[in-house]
């Protein structure tokens, strides 16, 4: 069995171990057929990590994956082999207080496919054969399985909408339009936001983010200014979608707030450093978005739907043995949305 392991910052390799163990009760053995490159995938692939999260011992990466049932285990009865499901990455315990709080996202003792916070490190789902937990697994019939593997980002932008409240005919703006950025107007639009403006630096994630649903498409490599004319009057926007981790993109967007705006921070980088006064004076409320649980399932099901459609975003998919190069695709925003890997 093939998985896709980092070692190290640049040091990707494709590797062969043993094949899994039969599925234990509750359990079923999924053949990966799709892997959707993350940007946590590509900054353990670029930097060794993240912040204070690093890499200490080798790793399986991925969590953004779809397959088909190749055998199921005692007492599994929702799910048939030769079935498309979607795999959920969370796996909380069930039982820690944030858990039993029904904050399971939370959780503390989460086994996130490829993680690295915890060490020994959470082995990831980058790999042929996975064994996974019957009720994680999103039944996905309808889809393809590029489509399913985008239930997970596609998830995250879901649970910011909720993190963001309602937001029947409000004005929305969104920095940065790679996957979590394009999603996240696909969501505002379902969610029924009445006006959206988008910023990027690069041509080609602004158009798909139009293409997304973006009335405006804002340049900032081009026009630093282009959010200017967006303050007068204490703002115009009612709700920011933050989805770059940049301080920079943030604090450029709060003069463009109106009083009382809802800020969504999904982005994740390093610490940053805020305009709290700015902030304080207009009353802007600043939410974390991390993770999600329940959204997990919904999107799978506003797939299915054709409520939100994801087929655009997905610009390339690369057979296992080009795992090196699907990474190098995907770290360049001026020409690739999600890259994904194709595992059979």
């Amino acid at each position: 069995m093939k998985s896709i392991v980092i070692h190290a910052a640049r040091d990707l390799r494709v590797e062969t171990g043993a094949a899994p163990p039969a599925p234990g009760p509750g359990e079923v053995e999924v053949e990966i057929a799709a892997g959707g490159i993350c940007g946590s995938d590509l900054h353990y692939y670029n930097h060794g990590g993240f912040g204070t999260v690093r890499l200490r011992e080798p790793m399986i990466l991925g969590h953004e994956v779809a397959g088909h049932i190749a055998r199921v285990g005692p007492d599994v009865t929702q799910l048939s082999v030769g079935q498309l499901v979607a795999v959920s990455p969370s796996r909380p315990c069930g039982t820690c207080a944030y858990c039993l709080e029904g904050r399971p996202n939370h959780c503390l003792n989460m086994r996130f496919y490829g993680s690295a916070m915890p060490f020994p490190h959470i082995q990831g789902a980058f790999r042929q054969r996975l064994i996974a937990e019957a009720q994680h697994c999103a039944p996905a019939d309808g889809l393809t399985p590029g489509e399913a593997a985008m239930a997970e980002p596609l998830a995250v932008c879901l649970h910011a909408m909720h993190q963001a409240g309602d937001l029947l005919g409000k004005r929305d703006l969104v920095t940065g339009c790679g996957p979590i950025g394009a999603l996240a107007i696909l969501a505002e639009r379902r969610a029924g936001a009445g006006e959206i403006v988008a910023t990027d630096l690069f041509p080609f994630t602004l158009d798909l983010a139009q293409k997304s649903g973006a009335d405006r498409a804002l340049n900032m490599a081009e026009t630093p200014d282009a959010l200017d004319g967006y303050g007068a009057e204490k703002g115009y926007f009612d709700v920011l979608f933050e989805c770059t981790g940049v301080a920079r993109a943030l604090s450029g967007a709060i003069p463009a707030l109106r009083p009382r705006a809802v800020i969504v921070q999904l982005g994740l980088g390093g610490d940053m450093t805020l305009p709290v006064q700015a902030m304080t004076a207009k009353e802007l409320s600043l939410r974390g978005s991390f993770r999600f649980h329940g959204e997990f399932f919904q999107g799978v099901g506003l797939m299915q739907k054709r409520l939100i459609d994801v087929r655009h975003l997905i610009t390339h998919a690369l057979p296992l043995a080009e795992s090196v190069a699907a990474f190098e695709l995907a770290s360049d925003r001026s020409r690739a949305m999600k890259a994904q890997i194709a595992f059979t």
